[in-house]
């Protein structure tokens, strides 16, 4: 299977490092407008390790314009981690140009362009995943299997929180701009609404409050995600951290038997508290979530029989949740999700 990859930032990096690690493919050519980003190991750096290094570029061919990448190469597929702005039209074209996509979360910046991203992949013919890799995440993955044994009971409360220092860490990037990026909730919280979405399908509404800062929109939220029954779901996100404050993530899941407790800078990252018994970490699965979606993707390219995790149309309903987010902290109220 011959890739490429268009973007070479942060997260073009790592979907070159997953891919590299794959079995029976191939790197055939790396897309980036900046040359100095295929060649500067250090010029871009995320919330994750695993990016930064030298990328050997032997028989992977370079280049600046998508287009051109696509009539040259015969590819089989790419990985689309460009700004946010740009991710529908580059994924259209890949489609229509005969490849398999996984396009980096979020989706796009709007339903419309969400929509027509699925249309051209029925169109096409060709898979269209977008990377929402919280949902492979071993610990995420884990907390998901415990619940639905059903081993400790229903759920009685979960929170999510994500908190970053993206708006210094990035200020004056593409990042700041909300019109580029979608701004906080789709470019970092939404990684938490689509796991919420995951573990427990669509709300009927959501209740957010918010804090909107002039010139960056939206920066901090935190929203209640209303079920029919009467668990509470939570999930807080914020970009306006100090520096010296870096990136954390974790969840806490209160069932009727056991707590699960998540905290990425902790170690054991993953906790279960039963009712009776010792606090205990549970096996997880091997590797990150970046390179077991690209090896989800890849089986299912092949055509492999495999649980479903994620589809186009759950991408785009994470978008739906958010903005139904966005218009319940500018309204004051509780939004219904039609």
């Amino acid at each position: 299977m011959k890739v490429g990859i268009i973007g070479f930032g942060f997260m073009g990096r790592m979907h070159y490092r997953c891919w590299k690690a794959m079995e029976g493919v191939e790197v055939a050519a790396i897309c980036d407008a900046d040359p100095h980003a295929v060649t500067d190991p250090n010029k871009n750096k995320g919330n994750i390790a695993g990016a930064v290094g030298d990328v050997d570029l032997q028989n992977i061919s370079v280049y600046s314009d998508p287009s051109k990448m696509f009539a040259d190469k015969k590819l089989d597929a790419v990985s689309i981690t460009v700004p946010t702005f740009l991710h529908a039209p580059w994924t259209i074209k890949a489609l229509e140009a005969g490849l398999h996509v996984l396009c980096e979360k979020p989706m796009a910046l709007n339903l419309s362009e969400g929509k027509a991203m699925i249309d051209a992949a029925k169109r096409s013919g060709k898979v269209l995943q977008i990377g929402h890799c919280i949902r492979f995440w071993p610990e995420y993955v884990k907390a998901k299997d415990i619940i639905e044994s059903g081993t400790y009971g229903r759920v009685i409360a979960a929170t999510f929180q994500r908190l970053a220092a993206t708006a210094r860490s990035k200020e004056g990037s593409w990042f700041s701009n909300e019109a580029k990026s979608g701004g906080m909730v789709l470019d970092l919280h939404i990684h938490d609404t689509d796991f919420v979405q995951y573990l427990f399908g669509m709300p009927g509404s959501v209740c957010s409050h918010g804090v909107t800062i002039p010139g960056a929109g939206l920066s901090h939220v935190v929203t209640h995600y209303c079920y029919s029954d009467d668990k509470l779901v939570t999930a807080e996100g914020g970009w306006e951290m100090m520096p010296s404050f870096g990136f954390e993530m974790r969840f806490l899941i209160a069932l009727e038997k056991a707590t699960i407790s998540f905290d990425h800078r902790r170690q054991p990252t993953l906790k279960v508290c039963p009712v009776g018994g010792e606090v205990f970490t549970p096996p997880l699965g091997n590797g990150d979530g970046y390179s077991r979606q690209i090896e989800y993707f890849v089986r299912i390219i092949r055509g492999e029989s495999v649980p479903s995790v994620i589809t186009s149309q759950q991408a785009l309903d994470s978008l739906r949740i958010v903005e139904a987010e966005r218009e319940s902290v500018q309204k004051g109220k509780r939004v219904n999700i039609a």
